[in-house]
């Protein structure tokens, strides 16, 4: 198939849909890394450090994803092809889900 330069306007909201990812994944960081190094009176150690870890990791992976979905979204507009499936939405759902029930387990000891 034949590459073609899609429209910039669609380029350049790939981009910025990128860059809300990348946000997403610095918060995400921020939050464990203060979870992890700031918050520590009174709080369960392990709980905390466990918390802090799944928010890094999951920032890991969401700034991953987000490069990755970035290119083929690109790839696919050259092509003129259909979008690929939305993983990252599923994947950054489930890292909240699991961030909030560590949260909440912290708050109820």
């Amino acid at each position: 198939m034949i590459d073609t330069e899609p429209d910039y306007r669609f380029t350049l909201a790939n981009e910025r849909t990128f860059l809300a990812w990348i946000r997403t994944a610095l918060a995400l960081l921020a939050g464990g890394v203060a979870v992890g190094q700031l918050f520590a009176n009174g709080v369960d150690e392990s709980g905390r450090k466990i918390l802090g870890a799944v928010c890094v990791s999951l920032a890991t992976v969401i700034a991953v994803g987000a490069f990755m979905r970035w290119r083929q979204i690109q790839a696919a507009m050259r092509r003129e092809g259909p979008l690929p499936n939305a993983l990252m939405v599923q994947v950054t759902v489930g890292g909240v889900c699991v961030a909030a029930v560590i949260c909440v387990a912290l708050i109820a000891l």
